[in-house]
């Protein structure tokens, strides 16, 4: 999740609701101009007993944060509730590190140009962060969910967004409490060129994103147990808040564009708004009040730009829009899976040829079949049911396949002249068995594991 450091009261009030589609547009660029940004979360532990560290306790979180200052990052402090100053992420070249709620570490990496940078990335990141574990005492796994946390068990960072929403999430569903404390993801942002080329994209990786939530599907575990799914992170969001989740049935409607998506998010419900660095709670408040200066917490107030980037930040469905589009369906994973979904979403989307192919493929999927498979997929994978007939392993090589056409026309190469289609790899052998890594995970908690959840951290970085 975004990190705020100012309260840019200096921002352009807003007057009319005709400004809030500004940022959407605002991220309109030409082709040249796209870029890769990436995202991926790590559960951290305890090597010695594998239990979560707390940000305070010596050799926590704090201390991991601090620690990771040596290769260049900077400090971003919050003053938490109880008025004292935390640094709570850090910035760089290679973008931000944040913290997730329970001490998931995030990085939110730059924007590059190619899939060969993004690579380089995660890879130096990866390596400062087993520098640092190495000297602390600190593990990373690579899951959508902790395997064997209950939810007692978990720190909570000192996040100010993080107390409003901690008790905001039991009122509207069981089990978002969960996804803030016991998940972690993959995900891509990307560039388009247009408010049509915005649709087309928009359509087509929101009705492929169970596509890629199976390949990824990567946590069949519950407090050290096989769950019955094979995405439990996916289906968490089924039962987190249904006004900010979902398959947005409207993005596929006639007339969708960047008005349509503001009045969806007029629609969702505040959690908060950012003043002289504090989070003030308004939970389940109207944006629409706000416009009106009557919003219950800032009365006679009107919201100011960032107010409105902060709140589109508080939607969490499969794909969102803000000035760029984020591909949200995966677990998280280790580093070759990392380097994997951006490979299949750039494939997709960045190649207008890949992307008619990929639209030609589900503009027919009516809305209920689409509903039916996000439903589906975190239990069954890859033999999810299609809207139109069949099972998603009859299309996910096809798909991959289409991505791969599409890396191979950008024929961006690195040092060694390798194009981007090798980035595929892991992605081609799961289509093409029909396992998803969570089906491997399970042959080994019933295989040569005998049952020992413990042995699941092996799988660390």
């Amino acid at each position: 999740m975004s990190t705020r450091e100012s309260s840019d009261r200096e921002d352009p009030v807003i007057e009319s609701i005709r400004q809030l589609a500004e940022p959407m547009a605002a991220g309109e660029k030409p082709r040249e101009n796209w870029r890769i940004g990436t995202e991926h979360e790590k559960q951290v532990y305890r090597l010695a007993d594998h239990r979560a560290p707390s940000y305070y306790e010596p050799g926590g979180i704090r201390d991991l944060l601090d620690e990771l200052r040596q290769f260049g990052w900077t400090s971003i402090e919050e003053i938490g509730p109880d008025g004292t100053t935390n640094v709570i992420a850090l910035k760089g070249a290679d973008g931000n590190v944040s913290l997730e709620p329970a001490g998931q570490l995030e990085l939110s990496g730059a924007p590059l140009e190619t899939l060969h940078q993004t690579c380089n990335e995660t890879g130096r990141h990866l390596e400062q962060v087993k520098a640092v574990g190495d000297k602390l005492g600190l593990g990373f796994l690579g899951l959508g969910m902790w395997p064997d946390k209950t939810r007692a068990e978990l720190p909570i960072m000192p996040k100010g967004r993080y107390e409003i929403m901690l008790r905001h999430m039991p009122r509207v569903g069981s089990l978002g409490l969960d996804m803030m404390l016991r998940t972690c993801t993959i995900q891509v942002n990307l560039d388009y060129a247009s408010e049509a080329d915005m649709v087309q994209k928009f359509r087509t990786s929101l009705a492929l994103q169970p596509l890629a939530t199976a390949l990824f599907a990567n946590s069949p575990f519950t407090e050290g147990q096989p769950n019955g799914m094979l995405s439990y992170r996916s289906h968490i969001w089924s039962d987190t808040d249904p006004h900010r989740t979902g398959m947005l049935p409207f993005v596929f409607e006639d007339g969708f564009g960047y008005e349509r998506y503001v009045d969806y998010m007029l629609d969702v419900p505040m959690y908060f708004v950012f003043r002289d660095g504090r989070y003030i709670d308004a939970s389940g408040l109207s944006f629409r009040d706000f416009m009106a200066g009557k919003l219950s917490v800032l009365p006679g107030e009107l919201p100011r730009m960032s107010d409105w980037t902060d709140h589109l930040s508080t939607a969490f469905p499969e794909v969102r829009l803000k000035s760029f589009l984020e591909m949200r369906g995966a677990d998280g994973g280790p580093w070759n899976r990392i380097c994997a979904l951006p490979a299949f979403w750039v494939g997709l989307l960045y190649d207008q040829g890949a992307l008619d192919a990929a639209w030609n493929l589900v503009k027919d999927w009516d809305m209920d079949g689409r509903e039916r498979l996000r439903t589906e997929v975190p239990r069954l994978g890859l033999d999810a049911p299609l809207p139109s007939g069949g099972t998603l392993k009859d299309i996910a090589s096809q798909v991959v396949d289409i991505a791969r056409s599409g890396l191979a026309s950008r024929a961006k190469r690195d040092a060694m002249g390798q194009d981007e289609t090798g980035f595929l790899t892991p992605l081609a052998e799961i289509a093409q068995s029909g396992k998803v890594p969570a089906q491997r995970l399970l042959d080994k908690f019933h295989g040569e594991w005998g049952g020992d959840i413990s042995r699941v951290y092996e799988e660390r970085f």
